[in-house]
Parts: structure tokens; sequence; C-alpha cells
């Protein structure tokens, strides 16, 4: 006997004592971990062959079985990933010429009555000292007022209405006449130059003529009168005063 060394019959038994049951634990979680750690490497040894459609060994998953658990190539067509699709071109903006013309044309209309109601219905025919009136004057009839002014003041349209006579006329010198839409007619007389046409549309306050000194008159003046349903010659002071206008006092 040798120390602590026992013997039995069949040979030493202390050179081969029977391991503990953690012992034998550790070990086996020695071995799995050694093996999934080769299994792991095989994988990755796998991925960066697969362009050479390698395979592992027995050890560790394939290549292709790796492969698949990736995302799938950026090829721009896989559904994994947004197509990129061609954007589609602009319309040619000739086909939209007529409604771009009937828009313009409709605001058009909106700003004119917009302006129109900011606009004078009536106006002052001319700017001076009222000389004479209605009714009879030196033996003859006066059937309109007169307003002295310089020759070349300004004389306007009294409302909106149509030209029809712009030019010479026997007594007057030169004149213009207005057709007003209600019918009446405005005489404009003695007028040195007339700034419109016949047949052009006038407006309240547009300039029509300017203040003259021909045919049959005593100086500078522009001639008035007022012509109801185109004919009937009346006296313009209440009529212009029933639109607003007023002349001031008669100064001879």
């Amino acid at each position: 006997m040798h120390g602590n060394t026992s013997w039995t019959a069949g040979g030493q038994s202390g050179a081969h004592r029977k391991p503990p049951a953690i012992t034998i634990l550790k070990g086996r979680a020695v071995i799995a971990a050694v093996a999934a750690g080769a299994a792991v490497a095989a994988g990755q040894a796998g991925l960066q062959d697969v362009g050479g459609h390698k395979t592992t060994t027995a050890a560790g998953p394939s290549t292709l079985e790796i492969a698949a658990l990736q995302p799938a190539a950026l090829t721009g067509t896989d559904a994994h990933f947004p197509e990129i699709l061609d954007a589609a071109q602009p319309e040619d903006p000739a086909q939209y010429q007529d409604i771009l013309a009937n828009g313009q044309q409709f605001e058009a209309d909106i700003a004119a009555r917009a302006a129109s109601k900011l606009r004078p219905l009536f106006v002052k025919f001319a700017s001076g000292t009222f000389t004479s009136g209605f009714g009879t004057r030196w033996g003859a009839e006066h059937l309109g007022v007169d307003v002295a002014a310089p020759i070349g003041t300004p004389i306007y349209a009294i409302m909106d209405g149509n030209v029809i006579s712009a030019g010479p006329a026997d007594g007057f010198g030169m004149w213009v006449r207005l057709q007003h839409d209600d019918g009446t007619i405005t005489v404009y007389g003695h007028v040195d130059t007339a700034t419109v046409s016949v047949g052009q549309r006038v407006l309240a306050g547009d300039q029509i003529a300017t203040v003259g000194n021909r045919g049959f008159s005593t100086g500078p003046h522009c001639h008035f009168e007022v012509w109801l349903n185109g004919a009937d010659k009346i006296d313009p002071l209440p009529w212009l005063a029933s639109r607003g206008i007023s002349l001031g006092p008669e100064i001879d």
C-alpha cells in the first residue's frame, strides 16, 4: 500500500475516478459552444463565397441557406424595394389657350364691372362761367345754355352714349352730338376740335371736344342742348339739376 492509492482485484482504481456530474455538464456546454461557433464561421465563409456558389461543410448551413436569409439584391425591380417610374410628361399648353383666354376675359369683365361702380353716371360738360340760359335772346330762340371758357378747355360727355355727329355744323361752326342709352341727344356746339369720331362709344366724363369760338359766336364758349327722345329741345337747367349738376349763377 502506498499513500492514498487503493487497489482492487482488477488493478488500480484511483487513476480513473468518476468525474462529478457538474463537470460533465460543463464539458458538454463547451462542446456545444465550439460546434455553434464552427457553424457560424462556416456560414460567414459561405457568405463570402456566394458569388462562386461554394457551400460549407456539413458542420454548418449551406451558402444558399445563408443567402436566403439576406435581403434581396438591389435590382430596381425587386418587390422588396420601390420601383422608380417615369414621370408623366406635361401636357401641351397650346390646347389650353382657349381656356386661358376665357379666364382672362372673365377677369377683365369683373374688373370692368367693379370700375363702373366707382365712376360717375353724370359729369358737368365743361368748366367755366354760365353766361346765357334757355329761351328768347336778342329776339331769337336760344335753345340751350352757354358756358364761357378759354379756347381748348376740355368738353366732356355728360353721360354714357354713342357719338352720332363730330364735325362741321351750320351756325355752330363745329359740333359733337351724343345719343344716350335712353334716347336723349345732347349737343355740344361751337367746339374748336372734336376728339371723338362718329360711331364711337363714350362714357360719362370722357373728353369729346375742346371749347372753341367757331360759327355764330360772340366769344369762346360751349353751347349745350338737350333733345328728349332725340327731337324735343328742352331747358337744360332742370334736366342737369335732376342729375346733380349745377352751372352756378348766370353771369352776362
